[in-house]
């Protein structure tokens, strides 16, 4: 009897210790690493969609002429005055923008579209994995809680003069947020299926 209540008790304190050790299995400095990855290739760039250089702004209109004046300043374009005619009621003055010789290794160039492209700034990096817990039994599934700390800028996008320019930039290279994403064990290990900070989604993987 005494044998057999002592057996039970190593058994119930194995199976209780495998349950522990499977608890600990979860590395969640793996979960950083994946999202680290994932937010290394998706850089943040000034302008929400890609822009096309040279291109011609009027002097009159201060929204349009900021932040390209914002870039020459920061010698990223050149900014050339011209005199624009108008069919019957005169001219106006417009600055013509292209790229600068300082300018043009700095920009990235989208391949699907020639002449456009943007200036990308630096991205965000992950802080601190704050909790996680798994969506499913087999546990190859998890939804992460952490901090997104703030992007590290590049020097030309530094200036107080760029972050009142563009706003988005004065926004991501301060402070650090809250962010969510979605996890999952694949035979390459934990890969970033989707992830969000604040109200803005980023994109999904296949």
């Amino acid at each position: 009897m005494r044998a057999t209540r002592i057996l039970a008790l190593v058994m119930a304190w194995m199976f209780l210790l495998t349950i522990g050790c499977k608890k600990n299995t979860i590395d969640k400095m793996a979960f950083k690493s994946a999202l680290d990855n994932y937010y290394s290739g998706r850089q943040d760039c000034l302008w929400p969609t890609p822009v096309k250089f040279p291109v011609q702004a009027d002097t009159s209109n201060d929204e349009q002429t900021k932040s390209f004046d914002a870039l020459t300043d920061a010698g990223l374009l050149t900014r050339k005055p011209e005199e624009k005619k108008r069919f019957l009621i005169g001219s106006k003055q417009v600055n013509d923008y292209d790229l600068s010789d300082q300018g043009r290794p700095l920009w990235t160039a989208d391949p699907s579209q020639p002449g456009y492209g943007n200036f990308c700034y630096g991205h965000p990096e992950v802080t601190s994995i704050d909790g996680y817990t798994p969506t499913d039994d087999s546990e190859t599934r998890y939804n992460v809680t952490y901090h997104l700390g703030a992007s590290t800028p590049q020097p030309w996008a530094n200036s107080a003069e760029m972050k009142t320019a563009f706003p988005k930039l004065a926004q991501q290279t301060s402070g650090e947020q809250m962010a969510t994403a979605t996890v999952i064990k694949t035979s390459n290990g934990w890969q970033v299926q989707s992830a969000q900070s604040g109200s803005a989604p980023a994109s999904s993987m296949p």
